[in-house]
């Protein structure tokens, strides 16, 4: 078995942190065809994932995002792959989130 752990802090509060994991979630089932269920907390939440092979959890709070996941026998052997696959992911929907925010602030001030 091969083990991916992966942090990421970012600034985008709970609310915000909690829209990016949602939609990593979506994308998880969508293109990797994972089982994923979420659970919203009060100070953080959980994402877990699942699918032959792999398993595991996506932590969210308001300052980071921790993943870490299970690979079996045979996906392991990918798990170079398959890190960058989510580390590419999760850091595009991170980095989406503050450009929306500075176009709204742009918007208010015009």
């Amino acid at each position: 078995m091969a083990d991916i752990q992966i942090q990421r802090e970012h600034t985008l509060g709970l609310a915000e942190a909690r829209k990016v994991a949602f939609k990593w979630a979506e994308q998880a089932e969508e293109k990797f065809d994972m089982e994923c269920t979420y659970e919203e907390g009060q100070t953080e939440d959980l994402v877990s994932f699942t699918r032959s092979g792999v398993s595991g959890t996506l932590t969210v709070t308001k300052d980071r995002f921790e993943l870490s996941a299970k690979l079996g026998f045979l996906l392991g052997a990918f798990k170079d792959k398959i890190e960058g696959e989510i580390v590419k992911n999760l850091d595009t929907l991170i980095a989406k989130k503050p450009a929306a925010k500075k176009a709204a602030a742009k918007k208010k001030t015009a």
